[in-house]
């Protein structure tokens, strides 16, 4: 900690410069968890050095994604849980640079709160370091910002971006034909989309989290905070095996949205909901909400966290290859000649 640098004017205004050092301190031994032969610089430089490995590629092209957790940490706040919000905030990002095929390098992440509790802010970088320990990537720097005033004492907000690289001969763009078979990725929840119409149909208060859903095993609010999933090494497993034409990221918008976002031009996809395996807490949403089928399918991932393109004669090895990632896929459609999501 730098022992000289304080400001008792600052401090009476609302922000603890002391309070930033010791967190910094709280977080270092996890950022060390996610440390890759790429990093250069550590912690408290004014910005984060990254060597990539470039080795062998023709053309290499940096993919960049930046993301936050949006309204789920309004859940986090009611269970005063803080520890996963951070995979969150990785998944986002890296789940979207890795449908490109890019290999994540780094990630940086942006807290800004209304208190700086460093405990808190610890807590919260330990999900981060986590998500990027799963994703490959180093966690080579990022910014706490207290902002008294702007934020309630007790809230805070997450973002963060990831870089990644492909060689352009290896990127996954425009691939996808009619009759190639779509393969689906299955969902560990609501992931980090669509909490704003969580919050209307639940309450978020530790009363209403704390409730017990015998559809879900758990109580509503362990189910609802269960972090996104993340994809890249399954993807990238997948990607040394078979030739993948196209990958999507199911986030806000569900299906309805992501899946077009894959094809080229004049295609679209059919695909078949009772492949996939949805979990209960869906139901229980539109339910207790009375949603509409097609407005959930437009809202949440309904348990496609994934959906990933390959020819009818690589099915089986890909089937195989994820399975052997530890991720495994199921059949659940295929793409057509004409543009349109049909359901």
């Amino acid at each position: 900690m730098r022992s000289d640098s304080h400001s008792d004017s600052y401090a009476a205004a609302g922000v603890d410069i002391t309070a930033g050092y010791r967190a910094v301190e709280l977080m270092a031994r996890h950022v060390e968890r996610t440390r890759t032969p790429g990093v250069v610089s550590g912690l408290g430089g004014f910005g984060g050095l990254f060597a990539p490995q470039v080795a062998g590629m023709e053309r290499p092209i940096l993919v960049s994604g930046t993301d936050g957790v949006g309204t789920k940490l309004k859940l986090a706040f009611a269970l005063d849980r803080h520890d996963t919000v951070g995979i969150d905030c990785v998944a986002m990002c890296v789940n979207d640079i890795v449908c490109s095929g890019a290999r994540p390098l780094f990630f940086l992440d942006y807290i800004a709160c209304g208190k700086n509790v460093p405990e808190r802010i610890e807590r919260i970088v330990a999900g981060v370091a986590e998500g990027c320990v799963q994703a490959g990537a180093a966690l080579i720097g990022g910014e706490t910002a207290e902002m008294p005033g702007f934020y309630p004492e007790d809230e805070y907000d997450l973002a963060g971006f990831a870089v990644g690289v492909v060689d352009e001969a290896n990127m996954l763009k425009d691939g996808a034909r009619a009759g190639d078979v779509v393969i689906g990725l299955a969902s560990s929840g609501v992931h980090s989309n669509g909490f704003s119409l969580v919050r209307r149909v639940f309450d978020m208060t530790p009363e209403a989290l704390g409730r017990e859903y015998p559809e879900l095993g758990r109580t509503l609010g362990e189910a609802l905070i269960e972090p996104t999933k993340i994809y890249v090494k399954p993807i990238l497993a997948l990607a040394e095996e078979v030739q993948v034409k196209a990958v999507s990221h199911i986030t806000g918008g569900g299906l309805y949205e992501n899946l077009p976002r894959a094809l080229p031009e004049g295609l679209g996809m059919r695909i078949d909901k009772a492949a996939i395996a949805r979990p209960a807490v869906f139901d229980l949403i539109a339910r207790e909400g009375a949603i509409p089928e097609r407005d959930m399918f437009n809202t949440f991932n309904m348990g496609l966290g994934m959906a990933v393109v390959v020819g009818p004669d690589d099915v089986d090895q890909a089937l195989a290859t994820l399975a052997a990632a530890g991720e495994p896929g199921a059949v659940i459609g295929e793409v057509t000649g004409s543009e349109g999501i049909e359901l």
